[in-house]
Parts: C-alpha cells; sequence; structure tokens
C-alpha cells in the first residue's frame, strides 16, 4: 500500500513526497483564498471550489481557514464556516446541509499514536468525521478523529468532542456530552 492509501484505510502512515507536494499545494491555495478580499466573491468561491472535494450550493468559508488536503472534504448546501477555522481533513471530512461553525473552531481527522516509538518514527493515523445536517458548532470547538456528529445537533461553545454525538442532541463540555434532547426536526 502507498502512503497515501495507508492514511485513507485509517492504518499509521509517514507523511511521503506524494503527500507533502499535495499538503504544501493546498496551503498555498488556503493562502490565496485568505488574501482575496471577501468582496471579491466570485474569486473566492473558485479557490474553494477547488480546493474542496465537494462544495455545495450557497457555501461561504471566512477567512483565515486552513485545509491539509482538501479534496478530502465535502461540504453540503448552505454551509458556513466563520473566521480562523482549521480542517486537518487527512482523512474524509463530510458536513451535510446547513451547517454553521462559530470562529476559530477545529476538526482534525489526524492524529498520532501513544507509543512515543511510534511518534518518533513519524507516523501517524487519520480516522474520518462525518457530521450530519443542521448542526450549529459554537465558537472554539474541536471535534477529534473518527467521530459521527448526527443531524439537528448544537454543540456547545470550546467543547471537545471525543466521541459519537446521536440526532437530536446538545452535547457541551470537555470531554463533550449531551446534556439535551432536541426534538426531532420537521424540515419546516
Amino acid at each position: 500500500m502507498t502512503e497515501k492509501e495507508k492514511l485513507l484505510a485509517g492504518e499509521l502512515y509517514t507523511v511521503d513526497e506524494e503527500l507533502a507536494g499535495e499538503l504544501a499545494a493546498c496551503k498555498k491555495k488556503c493562502v490565496e483564498y485568505n488574501n482575496t478580499p471577501r468582496e471579491d466573491k466570485e474569486k473566492r468561491q473558485e479557490i474553494l471550489r477547488s480546493i474542496l472535494g465537494k462544495c455545495g450550493k450557497n457555501c461561504n468559508v471566512e477567512s483565515n481557514v486552513w485545509f491539509d488536503y482538501g479534496y478530502n472534504t465535502e461540504v453540503g448546501d448552505n454551509f458556513y464556516a466563520n473566521h480562523d477555522c482549521m480542517f486537518l481533513d487527512t482523512n474524509k471530512l463530510i458536513f451535510g446541509d446547513n451547517v454553521f461553525i462559530a470562529p476559530q473552531c477545529g476538526f482534525y481527522t489526524a492524529g498520532h499514536p501513544l507509543e512515543a516509538s511510534l511518534r518518533r518514527a513519524q507516523l501517524e493515523f487519520a480516522k474520518p468525521i462525518v457530521v450530519g445536517s443542521d448542526v450549529w458548532f459554537g465558537g472554539g470547538v474541536r471535534v477529534l478523529p473518527g467521530v459521527t456528529i448526527g443531524s439537528n445537533v448544537v454543540i456547545g461553545a470550546g467543547s471537545v468532542v471525543t466521541r459519537d454525538i446521536p440526532d437530536n442532541s446538545v452535547a457541551v463540555g470537555n470531554p463533550a456530552r449531551v446534556i439535551k434532547t432536541l426534538p426531532a426536526d420537521s424540515g419546516e
């Protein structure tokens, strides 16, 4: 298996020349996006669509934003990410429709092994993050590798999401835990 195949399979991998080149290319696009004036909406959309693997209708991402690879991130319709968000999309990072992200949130598909010898060998892993539709993330939320967040969910500001969150939930804290069940949304 190539390092990229290991990465996408959730196995331990190391950043080889191919992955390093893809990381550098994405960072260059992020710099271009972040330096393009907000008023130049058409140019910003063009750059954003060249970064993301999938970009639905009405997608708005404020500067400064950072992606690792870009092509592993898929966003649905009516997506909004406020200032200073970080998307470490080493593995798949999938967002449904009507997702709103407050400033300074981070979504981290990448992680490092607990064993020091493996970290010294520069091995890491990546697990996908999947977010349903109609989800709101408060400011400063962090979502860790391998987490699935259901639909009709609110994640409170400052929370660290370490495990799955079911549909129709409000979750807060470090680690985030469900504190309230929301009525199922009728879609109206």
